[in-house]
């Protein structure tokens, strides 16, 4: 284990999994700690998070990153837009190797940075994107888009609307539920479910709404 990360570290991050539902395996756990202490060193130099303290980004960045596992699903292919220094997509990477995670990100720097981590990690089933997303063009249609705080609902549903299908549901995850945000949903979306995510050692409110496209 990096001398950045500690046993404390360790223990937070299998103790918040276990709240989750989630039980990891020990090479999840060192691929997840791995990351984190990646994450901690590049941003003292290169800014990809506001959370400057460790201690903090055990829950708010890994744990918050696997709130969402119980509604991944059978999906295989998945899309982190605006995903900065790659949450929640490089720990989805992590969980499941067999599904093939993009990040996409416009910043040079945060892709510069998850390359790095898909590097050193050997994610193979990681694909990173360095691209305003408008500008993204896949060869097919991802079956699950994700965003954490990239936007509002109604800019997240325009601006991705051409990397989805009609299969394809969109996970947003927010802070506060956004009731005022969901009432300026575009027409062809609509509010498939809301979820109040209770993430380990996070204060303040979590939502995760999955979004899809009306037929």
């Amino acid at each position: 284990m990096s001398s950045l990360v500690t046993s404390q570290h360790a223990e937070e991050l299998r103790e918040g999994a276990a709240q989750l539902g989630i039980t990891l395996s020990e090479q999840q756990q060192a691929g997840l700690l791995a990351y984190l202490a990646l994450l901690i060193k590049w941003n003292k130099a290169y800014n990809l998070t506001a959370v400057r303290n460790a201690d903090e980004m055990v829950s708010r960045h890994l744990l918050d990153s696997l709130s969402i596992v119980p509604y991944i699903g059978e999906a295989d292919s998945w899309l982190d837009v605006g995903s900065g220094g790659g949450m929640p997509g490089i720990p989805l990477a992590i969980l499941f190797p067999e599904k093939r995670i993009t990040t996409l990100d416009s910043n040079g720097k945060k892709t510069r940075f998850q390359t790095q981590v898909k590097l050193e990690l050997k994610l193979d089933n990681l694909q990173v994107i360095h691209s305003r997303v408008e500008g993204f063009q896949p060869e097919q249609p991802f079956a699950g888009i994700v965003s954490r705080a990239f936007s509002s609902l109604e800019d997240f549903a325009n601006w991705t609307r051409h990397l989805g299908g009609p299969q394809t549901r969109w996970l947003a995850m927010k802070g506060l539920h956004p009731a005022d945000e969901l009432v300026a949903l575009p027409a062809d979306f609509h509010l498939d479910s809301a979820q109040a995510l209770a993430v380990p050692g996070c204060q303040g409110q979590r939502h995760l709404l999955i979004l899809r496209r009306t037929a």
